[in-house]
């Protein structure tokens, strides 16, 4: 498939934002394979995600965004361009539970995400046969009370080693700390066993279970200092009735966690969301 540049833009709403950038397109005979567009008439403002041939732009990337600053800066736009031929790096970070990972490395393995998983960070042993097996990285870094700064700042120092672009907590039970949330806002996404805000902390089957609910599901969500209440990328859920015990919920939902973890990281490495306040824009 012929690579594509991805042009993503959030600015205030107004007349004429869609004319000057396909206007700009069209100036370098641009062709436009995907265009998408959302007006938020609440907060007044717009979103806008393009995906170009690159074969059809006279230009690298350089020149594309040197090029476009200035519509950029009339308009007062929070954007940016990637190119679709260069990979995400993904660092996935996990604990004891398997079924995040092994899916997510399937995914991988198969050709299915357009990523590139360089290291998979664990504070347990459990998964290091299955990871090597692919010949990607493992790093055991286990974490304690007595040692959670430290370990936390190896970790950050492994996530700039890789030169990481996007960190994917696949089951990783460690609460990460605020220093870290911030110096990587927008590029930790995390799978929740629950369908938030409904059930957040520990053990959301067993509360549902409590609460006889029939319908539980899974998140995907930017982290932030806020437990379990960054941006969501991606939702589901599934059917249970009365006669399903915990153990058939952990297993059912355990389906619809890997599902929704992997529509949400492909969004992201498809540069399909867009965040604003705390909420997403997420284009199909």
């Amino acid at each position: 498939m012929e690579h594509t540049y991805r042009l993503v833009i959030s600015c205030p709403d107004r007349v004429g934002i869609v004319a000057k950038v396909s206007n700009f397109l069209s100036t370098y005979n641009g062709w436009i394979t995907e265009a998408s567009h959302h007006a938020d008439t609440h907060s007044g403002q717009f979103f806008m995600r393009h995906e170009i041939k690159a074969s059809s732009i006279p230009f690298g990337l350089d020149q594309f965004r040197a090029a476009f600053e200035p519509i950029a800066r009339e308009f007062s736009m929070d954007w940016h361009v990637a190119d679709s031929a260069k990979p995400k790096k993904v660092v996935l970070m996990c604990s004891k539970e398997s079924h995040c990972v092994a899916d997510l490395l399937h995914r991988w393995h198969s050709g299915e995400i357009n990523a590139e998983i360089v290291a998979v960070i664990s504070n347990h042993e459990d998964l290091r046969r299955m990871v090597e097996w692919h010949d990607i990285p493992y790093h055991y870094l286990p974490v304690s009370k007595d040692n959670r700064e430290e370990a936390f700042g190896e970790i950050d120092q492994l996530i700039e080693h890789y030169e990481t672009d996007v960190v994917v907590l696949a089951r990783y039970m460690q609460i990460l700390p605020a220093s870290v949330c911030d110096k990587y806002s927008g590029k930790i996404i995390n799978i929740h066993h629950s369908f938030l805000p409904s059930f957040a902390g520990a053990r959301p089957y067993h509360q549902a279970y409590s609460r006889g609910v029939k319908l539980i599901g899974a998140t995907c969500h930017y982290v932030t200092q806020d437990l379990d209440e960054g941006p969501i990328i991606e939702q589901d859920v599934i059917r249970i009735s009365h006669s399903d015990s915990i153990e058939d919920m952990v297993r059912l939902g355990k389906d619809v966690e890997k599902s929704v973890l992997s529509r949400g990281l492909r969004a992201h490495i498809e540069d399909r969301v867009i965040t604003y306040e705390n909420k997403t824009v997420v284009f199909d």
